[in-house]
C-alpha cells in the first residue's frame, strides 16, 4: 500500500521508506521461495530487504537475520533498521562484543551481524540455526569457497528458513555464479538492469572518461629493468623442462602452481620468485615507486625464494632506480593527473585504489593541495581503521568536512557513502563485480562522472580489457541463470 508516495505498513515507520515500483515487484518475487535478489548499486536493496522484513513479520514467528560481510556495513543496516521498522528488539552483533554478551543479544527479534561472528558461535552452540526463519544475506556474491556465507546457508537451510540473497551483479564467471546460486540454495533470481523500465527513471546519466597516462621516460627505463627481470626468471625455468607460454601472464603462471612446486626446491623457489616479480612489476606500473619499494620490503620478510629476487641484477637496478626517483618527490605519472583532475572537481569526489600504499600517498598529495580529505581502509594489520575510525570517517565525507575520499575495496561493497558526483579509479580491477560497485558510487540523484586512469602500455590495460569483457559477460548472467531456474528440465551444472 502507498499513501503521499510512502510504503504503508504497519511494521514500516511511516514516511520512512519511498514507494517504488521496481523494489516493490522485486519484494513481492521473494514470497515463495529463496530468492537473489540482483539489483545495481544505489537502488535501494536495503529498502527492499526492509520489505521483506515487513512481509515476514505477518506471519513469521521466527527471529530475521541480516548479514553483511564488514562491521561497518553491518552497523550502517543496523542503523538503518532501527530508523525504520516499528520492532524494537533489533540487535547488532560483531566479533567486537563479548560471549556474554551476545548470548543476551542474540534473544532479539532481529539481528544484524557478520558472518564470522555468525558462523564461530553456531559452532559453539551460542546459537542455534532453527531459531531463524528468514536469513538475509547482502553482498551475496561472496558466498563462494569458504566464505561464511556458506556455512550459514547450509546450517539454517536445514531448519527451512528462508534465504534471500543481495547482490549488485553476479560474477562472470558460469562456475562462480553456480555456486553462489548453489551455497544459497536459491531457486529464483529476482534482478533488475539499469535498462528495466521500473529502474529507468531512477537512473542518471553516468559518463565514463578513460584517460591515458604515459609513464615518463625514468618510469619506462625501470619498467623495462623488471621485465628483464622476469623473462630472465621465464628463461630459467623452461631449462627445466617447464613447458610455458609466449603470452607471460600471472593467471597462467598461478595456473603451474600444483605441478611446479611439486618438482625439486630450487624450481619450487624460481617459481614463487617468478610470481613475486610479476607483482612487484603490476605494483610499480600501476602505483609507483613508493608503492613498489614498500612492497619489496615486505617481499624481505620472506622466508623462501628471495634469494633469486634480491640477487637479480636488473631486479636490483630496478630498485634503486625506483629509490632515486622518490627522493625527487615524484611518485607516478598518475599523480599528476590525478591532480589535473581534482582541481577541476567542485564537488565531492572518491578515489579508489586497490592498495593501501597509494591510499596514503595520495593522501599526502592532496594535503599538499590544501584539499579536504579522508581515507577508508580496512582494519587489519597496524596501520588498518577500526570500526568506530570508519564511521566516523565515512560521516565526515556526508557532512562535506572533507571534499575527497579515499578508500580501498572496502569503500566499495555496499556502503551509503552518500550523494557523489565523481568517482576516480586511481587503478584498473579486472573484475566485474568490483567495476559495478565502483561506477555504482555515482549517478544516483544526479549525473555523474567515472574518471578511470590507465597508464598506457602496462598492466592497467590488461586490466582494462579483463574488466570490460566480464562486465558484459555478467550482465547477462542473471537472465541466463533465472531462465533456467524456471524450466523444471534444466540444472544449473549441467547447462554451464
Amino acid at each position: 500500500m502507498k499513501h503521499d508516495n510512502y510504503i504503508v505498513n504497519n511494521f514500516i515507520r511511516a514516511n520512512s521508506i519511498e514507494y517504488r515500483d521496481y523494489q516493490i515487484n522485486l519484494a513481492n518475487q521473494t514470497t515463495n521461495e529463496n530468492c537473489l535478489i540482483v539489483l545495481p548499486t544505489g537502488l535501494g536493496k536495503t529498502a527492499i530487504a526492509i520489505q521483506i522484513m515487513a512481509q515476514y513479520f505477518t506471519i513469521g514467528k521466527k527471529a530475521i537475520l541480516f548479514l553483511a560481510p564488514t562491521k561497518v556495513l553491518v552497523h550502517q543496516h543496523y542503523e538503518f533498521l532501527k530508523n525504520t521498522l516499528t520492532i524494537f528488539d533489533i540487535a547488532l552483533i560483531t566479533g567486537e562484543d563479548i560471549i556474554n554478551k551476545r548470548k543476551k543479544l542474540w534473544e532479539n527479534s532481529i539481528i544484524c551481524a557478520t558472518p564470522e561472528i555468525v558462523k564461530n558461535d553456531l559452532i559453539r552452540n551460542i546459537i542455534f540455526p532453527d531459531k531463524f526463519g528468514l536469513v538475509i544475506f547482502d553482498e551475496a556474491h561472496r558466498t563462494i569457497g569458504n566464505y561464511a556465507y556458506s556455512y550459514i546457508a547450509s546450517e539454517v537451510a536445514n531448519h527451512a528458513a528462508k534465504i534471500i540473497g543481495m547482490t549488485a551483479t553476479l560474477p562472470s564467471e558460469k562456475e562462480k555464479a553456480t555456486e553462489i546460486v548453489n551455497n544459497l540454495r536459491i531457486t529464483k533470481i529476482a534482478y533488475r538492469t539499469e535498462d528495466s523500465p521500473d529502474v529507468k527513471p531512477y537512473i542518471q546519466e553516468t559518463k565514463i572518461d578513460w584517460i591515458l597516462v604515459n609513464l615518463s621516460p625514468e618510469m619506462k627505463q625501470i619498467q623495462n629493468l623488471l621485465k628483464a627481470s622476469l623473462e630472465d626468471k621465464y628463461k630459467q625455468m623452461q631449462k627445466y623442462g617447464v613447458m610455458l607460454s609466449s603470452n607471460r601472464s600471472l593467471s597462467k603462471l598461478l595456473k603451474l602452481q600444483n605441478y611446479l612446486t611439486n618438482k625439486n626446491k630450487y624450481l619450487t623457489s624460481l617459481y614463487f620468485t617468478t610470481i613475486r616479480i610479476h607483482y612487484a612489476l603490476n605494483m610499480f606500473e600501476s602505483h609507483g615507486a613508493t608503492s613498489f619499494l614498500r612492497f619489496c620490503e615486505r617481499l624481505k620478510l620472506k622466508k623462501f625464494g628471495i634469494d633469486h629476487l634480491f640477487n637479480d641484477v636488473n631486479f636490483k637496478r630496478g630498485i634503486a632506480a625506483s629509490q632515486i626517483i622518490q627522493k625527487t618527490g615524484f611518485e607516478h605519472d598518475k599523480i599528476i593527473k590525478l591532480k589535473d583532475i581534482i582541481k577541476q572537481l567542485d564537488s565531492k569526489t572518491i578515489i579508489f585504489t586497490s592498495y593501501r600504499d597509494s591510499v596514503e600517498i595520495i593522501h599526502d598529495k592532496l594535503t599538499e593541495m590544501n584539499i579536504p580529505n579522508g581515507f577508508l581502509i580496512g582494519k587489519a594489520g597496524k596501520t588498518g581503521l577500526k570500526q568506530k575510525k570508519q564511521i566516523e570517517t565515512v560521516q565526515k565525507f556526508k557532512n562535506n568536512e572533507y571534499k575527497v575520499l579515499i578508500a580501498t575495496k572496502v569503500g566499495e561493497e555496499g556502503l551509503d557513502i552518500s550523494e557523489v558526483n565523481n568517482v576516480i579509479f586511481y587503478d584498473n580491477v579486472p573484475s566485474s563485480i568490483r567495476f559495478i560497485q565502483r561506477k555504482g558510487r555515482t549517478g544516483r540523484k544526479y549525473s555523474g562522472k567515472v574518471f578511470v586512469l590507465i597508464a598506457k602500455n602496462t598492466i592497467d590495460e590488461t586490466y582494462y580489457q579483463i574488466g570490460k569483457r566480464k562486465s558484459m559477460a555478467a550482465k547477462n548472467m542473471s537472465a541466463q541463470i533465472s531462465h533456467i531456474l524456471s524450466n523444471p528440465t534444466k540444472s544449473l551444472d549441467s547447462y554451464f
